[in-house]
């Protein structure tokens, strides 16, 4: 599912439908950072993201954790909680995000994962202020390439770099 590509990681196809969703994964676990990553999303129905602080649903594809959302109509900017509360935990405001978002071309997503709290910025304009309520929920885990299934999608990352807070 996952290729190098033109100096970029990508997933999924434009010529066939992309099966399931699938994550392309660190192998360590990440708590406290900022994650840059540039990123395009084409197809129709295109829909990926970045995952923060999950985990893999051991013997399954899919992962566990925070999702920096992107695709159409209504997923650019927010943060959606991946296979376990299975809902947006918090939508960016579409108007302002339209004004900067690049559909078909590159676009820049600037991830902040500090204790409890999630920022996300895309392009520049902060979309998501979050803070996780729930004190059960680990605050720390992988980082991952999502692609979602059931479209003719293709999403491509590069230019990917983490800094570690303390």
């Amino acid at each position: 599912t996952f290729r190098i590509q033109d100096g970029a990681v990508v997933g999924g196809s434009l010529s066939a439908k992309v099966p399931r969703n699938e994550f392309l994964c660190t192998r360590r676990s990440y708590k406290n950072f900022v994650l840059h990553v540039k990123f395009k999303l084409l197809g129709t129905g295109a829909n990926a993201g970045v995952q923060v602080r999950s985990k893999r649903i051991p013997n399954h594809y899919e992962v566990i954790g925070y999702q920096a959302d992107m695709g159409d109509p209504e997923w650019w900017g927010c943060l959606y909680d991946e296979s376990r509360r299975n809902k947006v935990l918090a939508k960016s405001n579409l108007e302002e995000v339209n004004k900067v978002l690049r559909r078909d071309d590159w676009n820049d997503y600037e991830i902040r994962c500090d204790g409890r709290r999630i920022h996300l910025f895309l392009n520049g304009l902060q979309t998501v202020d979050y803070t996780e309520p729930d004190e059960s929920v680990e605050q720390w885990g992988l980082i991952g390439l999502q692609i979602h299934g059931g479209a003719v999608a293709q999403a491509s990352f590069k230019e990917i770099t983490v800094q570690e807070l303390p």
